[in-house]
């Protein structure tokens, strides 16, 4: 399944991080249920807009989506946003959904790595070169035990989009801790 593979990280290679489309192949169907659940629930704009941004991609009429069952839509826009063409919405989605959904997941892993934010898990000023591997081993051994891993488990991928390649330190934790899978 190409990236999310298990890799041996060495610090002289650089792993490239893993691209939304394969997160929303990878992750289980009722993570991306609940993610589309919120939407519709806290913002729905998001939600339509997503919809008709996705049916134009594949060249489809919005409507054509919307007249769907809700399962169907669902199950259509997870099978679409699989596809490399649909990365940057799918990207975009899932930092909507985590930047307004998530905020104490995000404020806990800031605080937990000591990394400056706004007090909603938004970084203030610059993203850390370097990632402490104790301090990020204590922060997701707290956190995995506050949220859904799975969640965390997208939540610590989508952060490691954040630069290029992702962190080494992040990448092979994310890589070697059997708690963090997306099924």
């Amino acid at each position: 399944m190409g990236p999310l593979t298990t890799l041996t990280p060495r610090p002289d290679i650089q792993f490239p991080t893993v691209k939304a489309h394969e997160l929303y192949s990878a992750v289980d169907p009722a993570l991306v249920t609940q993610i589309l659940d919120w939407f519709r629930a806290n913002d729905r704009n998001v939600y339509k807009s997503a919809v008709a941004t996705l049916a134009t991609n594949r060249k489809l009429r919005p409507v054509f989506i919307e007249k769907k069952s809700m399962a169907e839509q669902y199950a259509w826009i997870h099978k679409t946003l699989k596809i490399n063409a649909c990365n940057t919405i799918g990207e975009h989605l899932l930092q909507a959904y985590l930047m307004a959904g998530q905020q104490s997941l995000l404020a806990m892993f800031c605080d937990g790595m000591g990394i400056p934010h706004d007090g909603k898990g938004s970084v203030v000023g610059d993203l850390p070169k370097k990632l402490d591997g104790e301090r990020l081993s204590a922060t997701i051994d707290r956190l995995v035990d506050v949220f859904d891993p799975k969640l965390l488990t997208v939540y610590l991928h989508c952060f490691n989009m954040q630069v290029a390649n992702g962190w080494p330190e992040l990448t092979a934790k994310i890589e070697s801790d059997a708690r963090l899978t997306l099924v």
